[in-house]
């Protein structure tokens, strides 16, 4: 059964690469040149956005045409392997960051330093630059970013008499069993994902590998206190039991955004949806803070986001065409329609408007992207997150020891990483 559905996923890829290859289509017209886009953002909230976008790109720039094409976010990564594979990939893609290293190892994508694509490179965050680049070339400009933070509701922490967000983890458990007992509600409620283990790492001063060193660290002694104090998250007063059941991620947002929690880990990508709900329509309750430090004194959460790149499989009037549109969105004025459209985090300063930082939940998230560390530039490293989402629940759950968890997921790290990694 799963051999078969494999096969249909790879003919469906095929597919799909063939139609929405930007190749040698000119869109009917003498002289213009129609690429192709594939745009992994939410078909319902974000989408919109990048199409209307589109129209205005085209009217600026009457040459070029773009064929859109939404792909859904969880299947782009496999979908892109193959088509770019079969040298039918779109001309242009919206990459997480986390796939760069994987694609350019493979050349799937074009280096972009030096072309007009690039042109304005001191305007963006420097980290996310770093981001999008491998062996020292870059191969996407940084169109959305994001990372982790603590959210909280600041009625609940005012009924609670906290004044401000708790800056450790320790601070957290308290602050937690202070407003159990204020307010009767939990105070936090943690995440039992591998993504979300990240700030716990970050915090002890280490990551679940260390690419430059060659080592796997998530079983080290570092990992495992970060792991330790990730699991005494979901025990306590006022500390929210862990779900583990396959609508985790709903019933977290739930609680959180309908005033039944007052605290959780969370992303920009939710700041809509906090908006949409009871606890937050006054858009001023919404708290944005730094993820609580660890025992290292400092705070470390991952960078996410996505990037524009540009297929190295496409013809030179295709790839000039694709750096064109590159340019212009990620321009400074592009961005901050995006963000004000969407509510994502641009990548660059310039965006930053006062239109922009209006918003309670874009302003914070903005403060604490200083505490945003840069994934390590390793292609395997994106593989990592499976082995974690699949044995941390064990342990969240009771199940199994979070040290037979770590060291299942260290063994499957072996199997993941290249030869020469040490554990």
């Amino acid at each position: 059964m799963r051999r078969g559905i494999a096969a249909i996923a790879v003919v469906a890829s095929l597919a799909l690469a063939a139609t929405a290859c930007g190749g040698s289509d000119d869109g009917g017209k003498a002289g213009s040149v129609t690429i192709t886009w594939w745009d992994t953002s939410n078909a319902t909230n974000e989408a919109p956005t990048y199409q209307a976008l589109i129209k205005d790109f085209e009217k600026a720039n009457p040459g070029i045409k773009v064929k859109y094409v939404n792909v859904p976010f969880d299947q782009a990564l496999n979908k892109f392997d193959t088509a770019a594979g079969a040298s039918g990939a779109p001309d242009v893609l919206r990459a997480e960051v986390g796939w760069t290293p994987a694609f350019a190892k493979k050349s799937y994508l074009l280096p972009l330093d030096g072309t007009e694509a690039l042109a304005e490179k001191d305007k963006f965050e420097p980290n996310l630059i770093k981001q999008a680049q491998y062996e020292g070339k870059t191969y996407g400009v940084p169109l959305v970013t994001d990372t982790l933070a603590l959210v909280y509701n600041k009625a609940l922490l005012k009924k609670a008499g906290i004044t401000e967000a708790p800056k450790t983890w320790d601070e957290l458990k308290k602050a937690a069993a202070t407003i159990k007992d204020k307010t009767g509600v939990d105070g936090y409620f943690g995440s039992e994902k591998g993504y979300y283990l990240e700030p716990f790492l970050l915090g002890e001063g280490t990551d679940t590998v260390d690419a430059t060193a060659k080592k796997i660290t998530l079983g080290s002694a570092q990992g495992r206190k970060a792991s330790e104090i990730w699991l005494s998250l979901f025990h306590g007063k006022g500390l929210h039991k862990a779900d583990v059941t396959a609508d985790s991620y709903a019933h977290r947002q739930d609680a959180f955004v309908n005033g039944k929690v007052a605290m959780t880990i969370e992303g920009p990508w939710e700041i809509t949806n906090f908006y949409k709900n009871s606890a937050f329509k006054d858009t001023s309750n919404l708290g944005v803070a730094t993820v609580p430090a660890g025992s290292s004194g400092t705070a470390g959460a991952p960078t996410g986001g996505h990037n524009l790149s540009v297929y190295a499989g496409s013809d030179k009037a295709h790839q000039k065409a694709s750096l064109t549109f590159l340019k212009w969105m990620t321009s400074a004025k592009t961005q901050e329609r995006i963000a004000l459209e969407n509510s994502t985090l641009p990548t660059r300063s310039d965006a930053y408007t006062a239109r922009v930082t209006k918003d309670p939940g874009l302003a914070g998230y903005q403060k604490v992207l200083s505490a945003a560390r840069p994934r390590p530039e390793l292609p395997e490293y994106s593989s990592l997150w499976s082995p974690l989402d699949e044995e941390l629940p064990k342990a969240a759950g009771g199940k199994e020891s979070i040290d037979k968890v770590i060291s299942s997921v260290v063994t499957q790290y072996g199997k993941i990483l290249p030869d020469g990694f040490a554990k």
